[in-house]
């Protein structure tokens, strides 16, 4: 069954299904209407169920409990609170600053476009995680990168609030490199200052003078954070930087230049683009691999600046946009036969949520400066943009071949069983007592739903075939994590002012 699906076509969306089976994404479905808001406002939620230290009175997510609150002390500092980055209880540097980056653009972009109290919600969500950000670089020329034993962790179904397993504190202390989680660390703080500028001066004063001295440290020790055999071992495979830290650099350069207007950090990405690769795997977009989000980003300065020293940055935002479009002779992107963008790999969702958010940001900067996209035999609008991140967008809620929404609690018909500790095990609510490491495997083996409903959770979704297991053991399909949903709160930001 098809939740909120209507058996015709509503007259403001027939010109965007119209484009979207010109485009040849649109199967044969029903139109469907999204309630774009309810799942704005789920989406943001699902960042109360991942919270790690102490939970504040207002906790909305009543079945989670405080957790992780000696968080730190092996090394004598505070590093509680931030964010448990998936369906396990370890807080991983990496993907949460790239987390807090797409959260704070998502509001920078399209925050305006957020009902009052979801942009409330939001900058709280960016708040909750920054303040963790800021106990990481705390100390000069030193990085916390990581807490949790994840070889442990992962050993063990337990709840955050029972966890007993060692919380190791990964660190990087100069010279030693970490140059990707800085500086990404340094584009989260840069993006989030931007974000509480007009609400909490003094805060993003903070944020932002903590960023320029991070970005210093990651350019000064230049490598990558795995590369350090003391902490290789705990970060990987889990979050090794696999692509090299210099797109993090130009990431981290970009937005520090965005930030603060600073002409010294233009003169970086303009001088190091060729050095860092800024040409190099431009069609990828992610907590590894920046490159299409730099791009799409410093296009800004192109397309509404004239930084016409700059226009390498907007010929590769351009290239990736014309990959996208199945007309375009450029077009190299696979989709399901659903119409789902498909990449290899796992947890699929993390790229229709992030390249969703960018055809977006894209075709508004695009819209600004009344320009298109030449893609050979196609000439992409902002319009052409759009409705290819509105069928990315209304397939995770619900318009794909299972008619099942893959936000949790979202329509009648979503996954409920989900690979997620908390959300599998009894509450400590229900349950005070303690489920130690091995008591929780009844729970992971239990073909029951999940009795915590992680609402707004954005699961790693559907494979290339567009099936999807509803089971806890899938992982790569069942688990939801804290980058699939960051970029789709600013992509049903969108929507929510523009359903059609």
């Amino acid at each position: 069954m098809k939740l909120s699906s209507s058996p015709y076509c509503r007259q403001s969306l027939c010109p965007i299904l119209a484009a979207l089976s010109f485009l040849g994404l649109l199967p044969v479905y029903k139109a469907s209407y999204h309630e774009y808001g309810e799942a704005l406002s789920k989406c943001i939620l699902f960042f109360e169920g991942q919270r790690s230290g102490f939970l504040p009175q207002d906790q909305r997510m009543s079945w989670r409990g405080h957790s992780g609150l000696g968080d730190g002390w092996m090394v004598k500092t505070d590093l509680t609170g931030g964010y448990y980055d998936a369906g396990d209880n370890v807080k991983f540097g990496f993907p949460m600053a790239f987390t807090t980056t797409m959260l704070a653009w998502s509001v920078v972009e399209f925050g305006g476009y957020m009902p009052p109290a979801e942009l409330r919600n939001a900058l709280v969500a960016i708040k909750w995680s920054t303040d963790y950000l800021l106990k990481t670089v705390s100390q000069p020329n030193r990085i916390f990168v990581q807490v949790g034993d994840p070889i442990l962790d992962h050993n063990c179904w337990e709840r955050p609030e029972d966890m007993d397993t060692a919380r190791t504190v990964y660190t990087v202390d100069a010279p030693n490199p970490a140059s990707d989680v800085a500086a990404e660390t340094a584009a989260a703080l840069a993006a989030s200052s931007i974000a509480f500028r007009s609400s909490d001066s003094g805060y993003a004063d903070k944020l932002l003078g903590t960023a320029t001295r991070v970005f210093d440290f990651a350019d000064t020790y230049r490598g990558a954070y795995s590369d350090n055999a003391n902490i290789r071992d705990g970060v990987c495979p889990f979050y090794c930087d696999f692509d090299g830290y210099q797109d993090e650099l130009l990431w981290g350069a970009a937005w520090l230049r965005r930030a603060s207007q600073g002409d010294s950090y233009l003169s970086y990405i303009q001088n190091n683009g060729k050095t860092l690769g800024a040409d190099d795997n431009i069609n990828e977009f992610g907590w590894d691999n920046k490159h299409a989000g730099l791009n799409v980003l410093v296009s800004k300065e192109v397309l509404e600046g004239s930084t016409y020293s700059l226009q390498s940055y907007k010929a590769s935002a351009d290239s990736f946009m014309c990959t996208l479009i199945p007309e375009s002779s450029y077009s190299h992107i696979e989709y399901t036969p659903g119409g789902l963008i498909y990449k290899p790999g796992g947890s699929n969702l993390q790229h229709a949520t992030t390249i969703a958010f960018l055809l977006l940001v894209y075709a508004n900067y695009l819209e600004k400066s009344s320009q298109t996209v030449n893609c050979g035999s196609v000439s992409a609008s902002p319009a052409m943009l759009r409705a290819i991140a509105k069928r990315q967008v209304d397939y995770i809620l619900g318009d794909n071949p299972k008619g099942m929404s893959y936000m949790v609690g979202y329509s009648y018909v979503f996954p409920q069983r989900i690979h997620h500790r908390g959300s599998s095990l009894p509450s400590v609510k229900d349950h005070p007592q303690f489920i130690a490491c091995t008591e929780g495997s009844i729970y992971f083996n239990s073909s029951s739903p999940n009795p915590n409903v992680l609402v707004g959770a954005v699961v790693g979704g559907p494979g290339e075939d567009d099936a999807y297991e509803d089971d806890r053991v899938a992982f790569r399909q069942s688990e939801p994590t804290t980058y699939i949903n960051a970029p789709f709160v600013g992509a049903l930001a969108y929507f929510v002012a523009n359903p059609s």
